[in-house]
């Protein structure tokens, strides 16, 4: 199965070393590139690709911008977060808008490409360092959850999907999930069941 990619940077050259490291392989196949984050909602659109490697910070529109409007039309798009910074608001900005990965400039060739073939599978890619940041930050947050946050709660708490919640809320199920880990970091819990019953007992969520 071919899996059709397109390649989003505001600088040329990076954009072709992408699409350069890319070539050569017979399951990959780069159908566009995007300069910046508007064209590049206009190219998904137009070509339909399965996964997206986005730069984060561009003119006209950033990566986590173009990330967050793709989806809502074509959420089984995947995107892969391609940069070379990695701040904490950074990382948060770009999961919260439904990326799939986030890595860095540097990671090797082998490594882009299992990550590709990976993403395109439904599997989530981070790099090592991005990956240590975001579960330092979910240890270490507060309790208090956001309004969105409760929002999604209440959604598992009626029984709803995570698809249904996307639905209910007008956001991906990506965005659903995302959320969904940061409850589970703030209160301390790794399932969907016990994120409730612990919410009910700490008053967090008073009323279903």
């Amino acid at each position: 199965m071919t899996t059709r990619i397109v390649v989003v940077d505001d600088h040329p050259v990076v954009r072709a070393g992408i699409v350069g490291l890319l070539a050569g392989e017979p399951d990959l196949v780069v159908v566009g590139e995007a300069a910046d984050g508007e064209q590049a909602v206009a190219l998904v659109e137009r070509e339909e690709p399965d996964v997206v490697l986005m730069d984060l910070r561009m003119p006209v529109l950033d990566g986590a911008g173009a990330t967050e409007r793709l989806l809502r039309t074509r959420p089984a798009t995947r995107v892969v977060v391609l940069t070379t910074y990695e701040t904490d608001a950074d990382i948060l900005r770009a999961v919260e808008a439904g990326a799939s990965g986030y890595l860095l400039k540097d990671t090797p060739r082998d490594e882009l490409v299992a990550a590709v073939r990976a993403v395109a599978h439904g599997e989530t890619v981070l790099a090592p360092s991005v990956a240590r940041r975001l579960v330092e930050q979910l240890r270490h947050a507060p309790e208090r959850l956001t309004p969105r946050e409760l929002e999604v709660l209440r959604g598992v708490a009626r029984g709803r999907t995570n698809a249904q919640i996307g639905a209910d809320l007008y956001i991906t199920e990506a965005t659903v999930k995302t959320h969904l880990l940061r409850v589970f970091g703030k209160l301390g819990v790794d399932d969907r069941t016990h994120a409730v019953t612990v919410a009910l007992e700490r008053g967090i969520l008073p009323s279903l």
